[in-house]
């Protein structure tokens, strides 16, 4: 076995002092002002964006007018392009669902393969890990291969503490092995979040579980998920054949569909729409695994992370970060394989309408302060010239593109595309343009918001089984919620993106923020009807 461990060597890169930097005051010299101009650089965009279509309505109202039709059909076209994706992810998901994963893996041998698995938590309530949990231990798989780990942070308090002890009680001797460690705070170096805690767990769990029981890193495949993952039985039946036949299974990360919808019959009209959104672009992205970067629970072989020093401890998106440090370390040889098979999770919900408003707010600001990855892979790739030219070209542009887009097209769609009529002035108003523009406008939108009626279907599929206590009529209001896109797209896209960028930009850095959870309890996975 000790022979087997001197085989793993460090990747060169990932011994560069700056390769796990988190922002530009780390840096010194040329380095800092590089990363501190890429930090400037996308809110300076989606701003000059903005307001150039302000300016241009106001001196230029003919451009203007021709720029909002161009960009209100390419709108569609992108509709178009983008339900079709959606629709051809969802019959991928029906099929892998109805595999039966345990009979596909059984002829590989794979009882080798250790399932080491986190659920680090801040303050969630007890009854949210141990529906976890269950759903872990009630899934068609070997309890014998989990290794389940339990972070939980001292900041927490005793209250947290004691939760995770009597979840030990309860659970320990039903797993290969059961972990709680705790992370102490005020690490020097570290940012208070899930990607620090998570890294002191799986060292820790590294030296007191697979050293200690001889377990070969390579055999190890690591889930960091999130602690309101509920697992369905043949969950990790899927991920371990997808790891046992990838090319290269040491370099890739596994993604699957996030699926909110634990608490679903409980979450008001706004948290659904918003939640099943970010379903339904996580399964857009399965489509077209060359965009891919890993997103809230995923998983990755041990050897890949241990390799590379775990996640980053200084960041608030460490999901998707590892991708990226992943990637780079490997100097480009390294992706992201889609399972097109779903998790649950929880949709946002809070005790009152307004504090759930406020929680989607933050959690959304949250995960559009991802564009901080930009920054990263902009300096490194400028930095590792080992990355090939052509792949480097292609992920910046079209990193640049998604958080540009995110931002600027539903302001621009339905806040700005009126703004020639108001502003430009009687000559524009006096010409045929000035009458056919919100026509033209209009009817486009209207075309493109028929790509509704296809989320609609899907997101009907994707319900677990209605509770007795609600009417058939329920699924008329669920039909009809889907009105509300235009709307969720500007305040909980648009408006907590673009202060992301903003934040950034002018340097006032974000912390981490641990989005409440609260929900009945749930001893299985709340399977949709597909």
């Amino acid at each position: 076995m000790e022979e087997g461990r001197q085989t793993i060597v460090r990747l060169p890169y990932s011994l560069r002092p700056d390769f796990k930097v988190g922002r530009a005051e780390e840096l010194s010299g040329k380095d800092r002002v590089l990363y501190r101009f890429l930090e400037i650089l996308p809110g300076a965009v989606s701003w000059l964006t903005l307001i150039g279509v302000v300016f241009a309505s106001m001196y230029a109202p003919v451009f203007a007018a021709y720029f909002i039709i161009a960009f209100s059909l390419y709108w569609l076209l992108k509709t178009i392009f983008l339900s079709a994706h959606l629709r051809h992810n969802w019959r991928h998901l029906r099929h892998h669902m109805k595999l039966d994963w345990k009979a596909i893996l059984a002829p590989l041998p794979h009882d080798h393969i250790y399932h080491l698995v986190l659920f680090p938590f801040y303050k969630e309530p007890e009854e949210v890990l141990e529906a976890t949990i269950n759903s872990l231990y009630c899934s068609d798989y070997r309890n014998d291969r989990m290794i389940v780990i339990l972070p939980v942070e001292a900041r927490a308090g005793e209250s947290a503490l004691a939760n995770a002890r009597r979840l030990e009680e309860r659970w320990k001797g039903k797993f290969a092995h059961f972990l709680v460690s705790v992370h102490p705070a005020d690490i020097p170096g570290e940012m208070a979040g899930k990607g620090s805690n998570v890294v002191w767990a799986i060292e820790k769990a590294r030296v007191e579980i697979l050293d200690r029981h001889n377990i070969p890193y390579d055999d190890v495949l690591v889930s960091n998920l999130d602690s309101d993952t509920v697992v369905y039985p043949q969950y990790f039946n899927c991920l371990t054949w997808h790891f046992l036949t990838a090319e290269k299974p040491h370099k890739t990360s596994f993604q699957p569909v996030p699926i909110f919808n634990n608490n679903v019959w409980d979450a008001p009209a706004i948290s659904r729409v918003t939640a099943m959104s970010s379903t339904f672009w996580e399964m857009i992205q399965q489509e077209r695994p060359e965009r891919m970067a890993t997103f809230s629970s995923h998983s990755v072989s041990f050897r890949a992370v241990y390799e590379i020093g775990y996640w980053q401890v200084n960041m608030v998106n460490e999901d998707s970060r590892i991708y990226w440090n992943l990637l780079v370390a490997n100097n480009g040889d390294y992706s992201v394989t889609p399972l097109s098979y779903p998790l649950s999770m929880d949709a946002n919900v809070a005790p009152t309408l307004l504090r759930t408003i406020k929680n989607i707010y933050l959690q959304h600001r949250r995960w559009t302060y991802g564009v901080e990855n930009f920054v990263y892979i902009a300096y490194h790739f400028i930095k590792n010239k080992q990355i090939p030219r052509g792949k480097r070209l292609r992920i910046l542009l079209t990193q640049a593109e998604g958080y540009w887009s995110l931002v600027t097209n539903p302001i621009m769609l339905f806040l700005l595309g009126w703004l020639p009529l108001f502003l430009g002035g009687r000559a524009f108003h006096e010409t045929v343009l000035s009458y056919n523009l919100p026509i033209v406008v209009r009817n486009l939108l209207i075309l493109a918001m028929l790509g509704l009626v296809v989320s609609s279907m899907i997101s009907l599929t994707l319900l677990p089984q209605r509770p007795h206590d609600r009417s058939r009529f329920i699924y008329v209001v669920l039909a009809l919620q889907w009105i509300l896109v235009p709307i969720t797209m500007i305040f909980f896209s648009a408006l907590p993106g673009l202060d992301a960028q903003t934040r950034l930009m002018l340097g006032k850095y974000l912390g981490f923020w641990v989005t409440p959870k609260t929900r009945p309890n749930v001893q299985g996975a709340p399977s949709p009807v597909l």
